[in-house]
């Protein structure tokens, strides 16, 4: 009890009507005392300032006609017991009255002035608070903006979607302090995937990430698919369906969740869950709102840069075909023309007699051109569409180039089987074009390639001890290259600092043939 008391008197409100009239007696009882007391040790002293202690003190915590009453009291029993008036409560003196008058005025100033002093406590009080939940208020902002720009560096960086997934349900669960964040995919078959899953530590019983759960029901997920709007249960007592009653069994309270919208439809949704009593705050569809909008971006960003892969996959393949078909064209059809036209007059030169010299003489320089027109031809359709990377496959293309490269190559060839025509002739033309730039370009000594199969990618290093100084800017030939290795999915990095030689490092994704 004594605890509660002092609880009361401490708190910033002011205490109860009750509490202030009872320590009002009892001050005023404990002044009495004391004053009696004193009165036997000196009768002739005035001890009315101990009347004003009371006063003060029902001033500084309750209102003015509390403090006014006690003032009151405390002024008539300082008149009866201090001015000792036997039988009458008034003043029997002039000199009696002068201390009555003095007396009241200062315990009233004395009132309003710490009835003054308890009102700026309270606007003290106030204002602190305010600065408090201001600065809390600001903590939190500080907190979403922080949380949702990590999201949204990933997704802007092209992260895969299932990266930017996980990092949303870390940080909705953490930035929320909830113990349940996942984000579900609707299949439109009345399931949804789990695309990611973040439960508090030690968690194990609930699904994880690539389950499929019903979105038939009663429950937040299925709710939010079917009306397209956020949705919040407080109490699943009464919530029909398969993950309602699992969400029961699991004990959590408060489920809020927020449709995910890719190109004007449900995509999925963003939901959070807690097991506390007390309902999920009023703001959490906004916050939660905020992310779902980052993870729709990303899929949205994901889907455009498969649409641009896609589509530049397919200039890529519709080039090369046409590339195969011109050099198909030229050798079944100008090379063996000019190779027949050559034979046909070698045949004329035969038939020609032997005194026609000067004849004799054209007829051979015709052949001897067609010849070199038709190795002309050769060349120049093997860069088309070399016929080797056809016939041998990658490996024996290569060591072909590097035969017949004008600089020496240091050959590391370590893989097996074929690759698909499409990973092939990348690789085979990000090799013959980088030798043909240490060559004219780079005036290298030598140039090392490795080409190596590992873990389902193409692993490709050229690397010259030239000037340095290559890019991939305009007008470069690396930058056909380069569009080539990224239409695959594949990354090419060049490193090549002035005076320090050129390293093209190239990545493809293969799958065997």
């Amino acid at each position: 009890m004594p605890a509660r008391l002092i609880s009361l008197l401490v708190r910033p409100t002011t205490p109860p009507l009750w509490l202030g009239i009872v320590v009002a007696a009892t001050v005023i009882t404990v002044e009495t005392v004391v004053v009696h007391q004193l009165n036997k040790v000196a009768p002739q002293n005035a001890f009315g300032a101990v009347f004003l202690l009371g006063v003060l003190v029902v001033s500084a915590r309750w209102g003015f006609a509390l403090s006014v009453l006690t003032t009151v009291v405390s002024a008539v029993i300082y008149v009866y017991f201090h001015l000792q008036v036997e039988g009458t409560l008034l003043p029997a003196k002039p000199g009696d009255w002068v201390a009555v008058v003095v007396f009241l005025p200062v315990a009233l100033v004395a009132n309003l002035m710490a009835g003054q002093a308890r009102l700026r406590t309270a606007e003290a009080v106030l204002r602190r608070r305010e600065a408090e939940a201001s600065r809390d208020e600001l903590a939190i902002l500080a907190e979403h903006q922080a949380a949702l720009r990590r999201v949204a560096t990933l997704a802007a960086r092209g992260e895969s979607p299932s990266e930017v997934f996980t990092a949303v349900a870390e940080e909705l669960a953490l930035w929320l302090h909830v113990v349940d964040a996942v984000l579900i995919r609707y299949e439109g078959d009345g399931t949804g995937t789990l695309v990611a899953v973040r439960y508090e530590p030690g968690e194990t019983r609930m699904p994880v990430t690539g389950d499929t759960i019903s979105t038939e029901g009663d429950d937040v997920g299925a709710i939010v698919l079917r009306t397209g709007h956020g949705a919040r249960i407080d109490n699943h007592a009464h919530v029909g369906g398969a993950v309602a009653t699992r969400i029961r069994a699991e004990g959590f309270g408060s489920i809020v969740g927020v449709p995910i919208v890719v190109d004007k439809r449900v995509w999925g949704a963003a939901i959070v869950g807690s097991r506390r009593t007390e309902p999920l705050p009023a703001d959490t569809e906004t916050r939660l709102g905020d992310f779902a909008d980052l993870v729709a971006t990303a899929i949205a960003n994901a889907a455009t840069r498969a649409e641009l892969i896609a589509s530049r996959a397919r200039i890529v393949a519709a080039a090369d075909d046409a590339r195969r078909r011109l050099e198909r064209d030229l050798h079944d059809g100008a090379q063996q023309r000019l190779v027949s036209l050559g034979l046909e007059v070698r045949l004329a030169e035969a038939s020609v007699p032997a005194e026609w010299v000067d004849v004799r003489e054209q007829l051979s320089a015709i052949a001897s051109g067609l010849t070199g027109v038709s190795e002309d031809l050769r060349e120049l359709s093997h860069g088309i569409h070399p016929a080797i990377l056809s016939k041998g496959g990658l490996g024996s293309a290569v060591r072909t180039l590097a035969r017949r490269s004008a600089v020496p190559v240091a050959l590391d060839v370590a893989i097996e089987g074929r690759f698909t025509e499409s990973v092939e002739v990348a690789a085979y033309y990000v090799v013959a074009e980088a030798l043909t730039n240490a060559a004219k370009h780079a005036h290298a000594s030598e140039v090392d390639v490795s080409l190596r199969a590992e873990d389902g990618t193409l692993h490709v290093v050229i690397g010259d001890d030239g000037v340095g100084g290559a890019s991939s800017g305009a007008g470069s030939g690396l930058i056909g290259l380069q569009d080539r290795v990224e239409a695959l999915g594949g990354h090419m990095q060049i490193t090549s600092p002035p005076g320090q030689g050129t390293t093209l490092d190239i990545t493809i994704p293969v799958a065997g043939e």
